[in-house]
């Protein structure tokens, strides 16, 4: 079962929103076995959106939209829709007191707020619990459309409430499963060749996919088909033919961020960790504390982008710097041993480097990164030295210190 996903929106287009719900639900529809075949995004333009609608309907039985449904001249998804369906706006009582509801003690309810009470009159209105907009479901030659706002929240509430039990239940689904595999020491080019033969081996109903993100490699094995043991057994076969030829180099299975991963394993040895950070300004505390319970396990970051912090807050010595610069690896093994004694942590992760575009200095040009990581006694560093542009490089740095520790910490299961 195929699904497609349009977003309707300028502002989708110009880059002034960046469209999170495409990515949310097609995760949420794989796991009800319905596929996403293609994701649309179109202006807020009544033609762009039925040639978007008339094109998916013709390709998949299932269309998911979001956007357009405010109070607002620019929101004409409701309009469109009912003139693509050959139907009328209707006074819906029951959706105009949701919005009252919503609105209550905020805003004043004036025309533009009552209009969003008029729905298309051939359709099932779907509850929209915290918002008011409301959600059409149009059923049409066996197939269905359903159009939702475009927040993220309602879009998400009205999708796992209600409209995923629907579609649930209307259409019979195969099983879709993901296996995801962290490999390391490996480029995508590389692993391709060394894989290729097994690869070609898969059966038909298994996919593979190469995910590369910076510093780290992903591999992901799909199995969608109507036997959900069958797809078990198969993947299992998959794995252990992908570990004979990996080994130790398949360095995880799942599909959580490193920084997860990572939490997971210092949660496991009761171990806490701290960062000292230059060249990646504070990004790799940033991830490590956007992940729920990390209070377990992080006890902070020193910030040292100046030498003069790099001294002061983590005892790195003047001489040190004065001969070896800030960029190198005597630098980082000072600030991770200096970060874990003030910081009071078992274990460590420190970056120095040029993430540039500028920076660059004799021997040293942009890209150049060094990472140390400290676990009890054992410390490891690292030298990256190519450059990928400034996001980039910082991404890299903050995947390969995760990866770092995670090795370390492999070392003392």
């Amino acid at each position: 079962m195929f699904a497609e996903i349009i977003t309707v929106g300028d502002e989708l287009l110009i880059g002034q929103v960046v469209d999170t719900n495409s990515a949310w639900m097609g995760k949420k529809l794989n796991q009800f076995g319905i596929a996403v075949n293609r994701i649309t995004s179109v202006r807020d333009d009544s033609k762009e959106i039925t040639e978007a609608v008339n094109s998916a309907l013709k390709r998949v039985d299932i269309v998911l939209m979001t956007g357009g449904l405010g109070p607002t001249k620019d929101d004409i998804t409701k309009t469109t829709l009912c003139q693509y369906f050959n139907t009328e706006l209707v006074f819906d009582e029951a959706v105009y007191n949701n919005i009252k509801r919503i609105l209550a003690g905020r805003i004043p309810m004036n025309e533009q707020n009552k209009s969003m009470a008029y729905v298309p009159k051939s359709c099932t209105v779907i509850p929209n619990h915290v918002g008011s907009a409301s959600i059409s479901w149009f059923d049409h030659q066996g197939k269905v459309l359903v159009s939702m706002p475009g927040v993220p929240d309602e879009m998400k509430t009205a999708m796992e409430q209600e409209i995923l039990p629907r579609l649930n239940k209307k259409f019979d689904t195969d099983f879709i499963l993901h296996e995801t595999y962290i490999v390391k020491n490996y480029p995508e080019s590389v692993l391709a060749e060394v894989l290729e033969e097994w690869e070609d081996k898969l059966p038909s109903f298994i996919r593979l996919a190469y995910l590369p993100k910076p510093g780290a490699m992903r591999l992901r094995l799909t199995a969608q088909g109507e036997d959900k043991a069958k797809l078990e057994e198969t993947l299992r076969l998959a794995e252990e033919g992908l570990r004979k030829i990996l080994k130790h180099d398949v360095f995880a299975e799942d599909d959580k961020p490193l920084e997860e991963q990572l939490g997971i394993w210092l949660r496991k040895h009761k171990y806490t960790v701290a960062t000292a950070e230059s060249c990646t300004g504070g990004r790799v505390a940033a991830k490590i504390a956007a992940i729920p319970g990390c209070s377990d396990y992080f006890n902070g970051s020193i910030v040292a982008y100046q030498n003069s912090v790099k001294r002061m807050q983590l005892g790195v010595q003047s001489a040190t710097l004065e001969k070896h610069g800030a960029v190198s690896e005597e630098t980082a093994l000072e600030m991770v041993q200096g970060v874990c004694k003030q910081l009071h942590s078992d274990c460590g992760i420190a970056t120095t480097g040029i993430a540039g575009p500028t920076g660059a200095a004799p021997g040293k040009p942009v890209g150049t990164v060094w990472i140390a990581v400290k676990c009890g006694d054992k410390i490891r560093t690292r030298l990256l030295n190519y450059d990928h542009g400034r996001e980039m490089n910082i991404e890299r740095t903050c995947n390969q210190g995760f990866f770092m520790l995670m090795e370390l910490l492999q070392e003392l299961k």
